[in-house]
């Protein structure tokens, strides 16, 4: 009897176990089905429509925000003159073709109170509708003159929530995207820029922290580039989030001068941004470039969407596994500029960065560092 019941015992814990997982995909399956829902009924209501407001990261609203946004103006038939887009920094140009009209948040907040209303909400990520999201939207219908019905950013991180855990594979997200070249703006006279040049964006993140062996290699990649033409930095100057520009400033050129090297080459952005076109002068500037080198993240998903073979770089690869792979797919599916990602650590054997003999190396913080090698 006992060898029976032993039989029995595997095929039960297998069935169980199955029906567990089927109970899970379901439930997974509700989030999204619920998500689908909550926008057909607010696009089905004809009023004026507000994508937004966008709070979050510069990253998530060119990677996913964007596309996700053109995936709801298809399959929900959405007329982009019903919609306004809100947003900051300039960024009226990203939403060509699913909104027509832009309202400019830092045209409504003064951008030290963004900054600390967005401390206050803690969490990055727009994961519901805030208090402050509530007095954005209250602004732009004081604008516009008319109440407005909201497409809040917290329905795309519900849906793709789904994909970043784990839960669906790259194939759901293909389907609630679509990926398409972007044009830029136009802000600056482009008089200002050089005939030819390449933008460099290096920005302290997780994923490249401020070190200062490392900001001696990102030196060191921007006097590289300078030996061969012209390059023009994308420091805004401006601390609007925990994402702060590495400035190769005064001190810098100082130095490249002392050394005898082309310093005049290195031409930084700064004196033209302000906080309400910033993001839109980097977009010029990007668009108008040979290529693009800069942190991985933020502005270097967009890179490629603006036709710019685009170079990544980074030392701690955890923060990026899923978005690494949703970018080389979007530069597939929209035909845009190459995207490559370089861990820098891949610099180290080659013995091409400076104080050759050194080693990146992962420290107790989870950050990067320079260290000799032991003789």
């Amino acid at each position: 009897m006992s060898g029976f019941l032993h039989t029995l015992r595997r095929p039960i814990r297998d069935m169980l176990r199955h029906r567990a997982e089927l109970r899970e995909q379901r439930q997974w399956s509700r989030v999204a089905w619920q998500v689908e829902r909550e926008i057909e009924d607010v696009v089905g209501r004809g009023r004026t429509l507000v994508v937004g407001p966008w709070l979050s990261e510069v990253g998530y609203e060119a990677l996913y925000w964007i596309p996700f946004l053109r995936w709801v103006t298809a399959a929900f038939r959405l007329d982009p003159g019903r919609v306004v887009a809100v947003s900051r920094g300039g960024v009226g140009s990203w939403y060509d073709g699913i909104a027509g009209r832009y309202v400019e948040i830092w045209d409504e907040v003064d951008p030290a109170e963004f900054a600390r209303r967005g401390a206050e909400r803690g969490a990055a990520k727009q994961l519901e509708i805030s208090a402050f999201d509530r007095e954005v939207i209250a602004a732009v219908e004081r604008r516009i003159g008319a109440p407005v019905d909201v497409l809040h950013p917290s329905l795309m991180y519900r849906l793709f929530s789904l994909f970043w855990s784990g839960q669906r594979p790259l194939s759901f997200l293909d389907s609630h995207t679509r990926f398409e070249p972007i044009a830029p703006p136009r802000i600056l006279d482009p008089g200002r820029l050089p005939r030819e040049y390449v933008a460099v964006k290096f920005y302290a993140a997780r994923s490249l922290p401020d070190t200062p062996d490392i900001r001696r290699v990102l030196a060191w990649f921007v006097e590289s580039l300078a030996e061969r033409t012209n390059v023009v930095l994308l420091d805004t100057g401006l601390a609007l989030d925990e994402h702060t520009d590495y400035a190769f400033g005064p001190a810098y050129a100082s130095e490249t001068l002392r050394r005898g090297e082309p310093s005049s080459r290195v031409i930084s952005a700064k004196p033209w941004m302000t906080p309400s076109n910033n993001l839109g002068v980097q977009t010029q500037i990007i668009a108008g470039a040979q290529a693009f080198v800069g942190t991985c993240g933020s502005v270097a998903w967009l890179a490629p969407m603006l036709g710019v073979n685009t170079s990544a770089v980074y030392v701690d690869p955890k923060w990026l596994h899923a978005h690494l792979g949703v970018e080389l797919r979007a530069c597939h599916r929209a035909g845009a500029g190459r995207f490559a990602a370089l861990d820098l650590r891949a610099l180290e054997p080659l013995a091409v960065a400076p104080h050759v003999g050194s080693r990146l190396t992962a420290q107790a913080s989870g950050g990067f560092s320079l260290r000799p090698l032991e003789p």
